[in-house]
């Protein structure tokens, strides 16, 4: 690896995460229920894989099944997610998105756009083209990501960074 590609990283790595932190806290403070973004992420995988198993949801989410349990739990009482009986294994059980948090996800996505969408036209003509221009090369580095991290078992597609 050379220097210019540690360095890249650490920038790339460090604008996105401030960018990421800035949005969030921002959005929060317009958008009861105050969620964490670990709550965010399992919701985005619940939200792409509905009746997805409390396990196949830790193996998307490279996390421990009894993190998950708990996140699952601090969800069903904010009441952001329904757990239902597999009827095909009555001892599994499977994650469903409540109505209240699909509005939730929507609403933050909807919201997350128009915030930085608004900033994004403030940018010059140049760097706008050089946003639009680096996100296939973006694309390309999170699929070399999610190739080295292995892929997630019984689930198609990953949870990548998709906040609400």
């Amino acid at each position: 690896m050379t220097d210019e590609g540690v360095r890249l990283a650490r920038e790339l790595m460090s604008v996105n995460a401030a960018m990421r932190r800035l949005v969030r806290r921002r959005l929060r403070e317009q958008m009861p229920p105050r969620l964490r973004p670990a709550q965010v992420e399992l919701l985005v995988v619940v939200g792409d894989h509905p009746g997805i198993s409390v396990a196949a949801a830790a193996r998307e989410l490279h996390l421990a099944d009894n993190s998950v349990s708990t996140l699952v739990n601090q969800l069903l009482a904010a009441g952001m997610l329904r757990r239902e009986t597999d009827p095909d294994d009555r001892r599994a059980v499977r994650l469903e998105l409540t109505p209240d948090a699909r509005r939730h996800m929507t609403d933050w996505r909807d919201r997350r756009a128009r915030m930085i969408g608004a900033r994004i036209e403030e940018l010059t003509e140049e760097d706008r083209t050089a946003i639009a221009a680096a996100l296939p090369a973006l694309g390309r580095l999170l699929a070399s990501l999610r190739e080295q991290a292995g892929p997630a078992k019984d689930t198609p597609g990953s949870a990548w960074s998709r906040e609400p």
